[in-house]
């Protein structure tokens, strides 16, 4: 039986933060707040490939970071959203979280799927906070932070001679 074996340290991409905006016009003297949301983080996601047969280009690059998700700007838009990070694995790929030593994941078919790492949720704006009572909110909320983890990935072959 072959193993390989790799550490990789992977990190979401955090949540944008909440806009603090208010609507300004030359008729309307008290428009209201029209901060946006931030977006959404994103994700570090494993995906199984039968055109991978080692995990030595994990060796080599061992950190991957996702997207950020954008900051909310005034007018009621939303962050953008962070661009997601797919790694490609071979079947046969057993991740283990490196701190507790137990197993996350084992890829037994093609094209399966793991999300190792979420986003961080994105702030909210100041429009949220707007009641009928609290009609001018000051507040807006900041982004989440992105998990970060480390994890041990085997790979687990059986050698066919003869």
């Amino acid at each position: 039986m072959f193993i390989d074996e790799a550490k990789i340290r992977v990190k979401a991409g955090d949540g944008g933060n909440g806009c603090m905006a208010f609507r300004r016009e030359k008729f309307v003297p008290r428009g209201g707040p029209s901060g946006g949301d931030g977006g959404k983080g994103g994700d570090v996601v494993m995906e199984s490939s039968e055109r991978h047969n080692t995990l030595v280009h994990f060796r080599f690059n061992p950190e991957h970071t996702a997207g950020r998700g954008r900051h909310g700007e005034g007018s009621n838009r939303t962050g953008r959203e962070g661009g997601d990070v797919v790694l490609k694995v071979p079947v046969g790929t057993i991740v283990y979280d490196d701190e507790t030593g137990e197993k996350a994941f084992e890829f037994t078919k093609a094209d399966e799927r793991f999300v190792i790492a979420r986003g961080g949720r994105g702030g909210r704006g100041n429009a949220r906070f707007a009641t009928s009572v609290h009609q001018a909110p000051r507040e807006h909320e900041a982004g989440r932070p992105g998990e970060e983890h480390t994890y041990r990935l085997e790979l687990k072959l059986l050698a066919d001679v003869g």
